[in-house]
């Protein structure tokens, strides 16, 4: 007679953000618009009064993705006492990447002098959030016991300082909003759970709503190099393509679970900007007063959002070994999705 084996399950062992010392206020971001237009009247008040973000954090020039990825990675492992040779996977699952090719996640384990086997998550801000998800399926499954999930955003290297006029500049705003910043988590096999579900659905036949594209510069076939182009939202079709995503993918797995969001010391939710995080948080039911609010002082930390707010919270003493929490992801494309962990 055999015994069953044990179940693996997966915990949050730790987490760290890396947010950049440098930052420029809205008001100094319309300064520099007005500096290098200076044959436009751009309207002021514009980012700030639809977005909410009044700061963003900037990296320096000769930063990449992969460093803000590894300063956080580095604080996380000297947090908790865990040698980069210690890892046997890291996912990077940044929006932002070092290179095409190859995957920004070599060149994180390079910088931290990891060995272990890499690959690259990406699936807009929902990126870090499919990350976790993955590491919870291999730890489950004993195909790995100590994941780093990581992600490095520099999405204000895109930020379009020349436009044509008041319509290109309302066009990509949304640009205007996004925050340099690095984070990661440490997931682990343990005998107790702490990833407790996860659920994800999409809407992909709205993914024309937030396109950030991928630009040829020349005419020439032969010598033509792609670089990226500004993000362009349309706000009303994004949010539609969020409305029509049922609600029933946040909801079934706290109802499985026997929680409402009650039960949760925080809940992380993706914010892009502030209106359309309360907008969201009625569509959904979330209680204003278990949200981290980010995005005024941080601006959109595109994927590495919902890490930020969890170093926040856990770092704050609001959230405590044992406690419950959400981790409620939305994307471009569009998709959405939701991580429950006991912490």
């Amino acid at each position: 007679m055999t015994t069953a084996r044990p179940r693996t399950h997966t915990r949050l062992a730790g987490v760290a953000a890396y947010l950049p010392e440098t930052t420029l206020t809205t008001s100094e971001l319309e300064d520099l618009l007005a500096e290098r237009n200076p044959g436009l009247d751009l309207p002021r008040g514009l980012i700030a009064d639809h977005s909410g973000v009044r700061r963003r954090h900037v990296a320096a020039p000769q930063d990449k993705p992969s460093d803000l990825a590894v300063r956080a990675a580095r604080r996380l492992l000297d947090d908790e006492g865990v040698l980069a040779g210690d890892l046997d996977l890291i996912l990077y699952a940044g929006v932002s990447s070092d290179a095409v090719e190859p995957a920004t996640g070599h060149v994180v384990a390079a910088k931290l002098g990891a060995g272990c086997p890499v690959f690259d998550v990406r699936n807009a801000c929902n990126s870090v959030l499919n990350a976790i998800q993955v590491a919870d399926a291999l730890i489950a499954t004993g195909r790995h016991r100590r994941v780093l999930v990581c992600c490095g955003e520099m999405p204000t290297a895109g930020t379009p300082w020349v436009v044509s006029g008041v319509e290109e500049f309302i066009t990509v705003a949304a640009s205007y909003t996004v925050s340099d910043v690095g984070a990661a988590v440490l997931l682990e096999a343990a005998t107790a759970p702490g990833v407790l579900a996860h659920r994800f659905a999409a809407h992909s036949a709205g993914w024309q709503a937030a396109v950030a594209p991928v630009l040829n510069l020349t005419t020439d076939p032969w010598a033509d190099r792609p670089t990226i182009g500004p993000l362009v939202v349309d706000t009303a079709a994004l949010v539609g393509g969020i409305g029509d995503i049922d609600p029933a993918v946040f909801h079934k797995p706290l109802a499985d679970l026997g929680l409402t969001w009650d039960d949760f010391a925080a809940i992380c939710v993706h914010q892009a900007t502030l209106p359309g995080l309360w907008w969201f948080c009625e569509h959904a039911g979330i209680p204003e007063g278990k949200v981290v609010v980010t995005v005024t002082r941080h601006g959109n930390l595109v994927a590495a959002t919902l890490l930020v707010q969890l170093a926040r919270v856990v770092a704050a003493g609001r959230v405590r070994r044992g406690d419950l929490v959400a981790l409620v992801g939305l994307a471009s494309g569009a998709s959405a999705g939701i991580v429950v962990v006991r912490w």
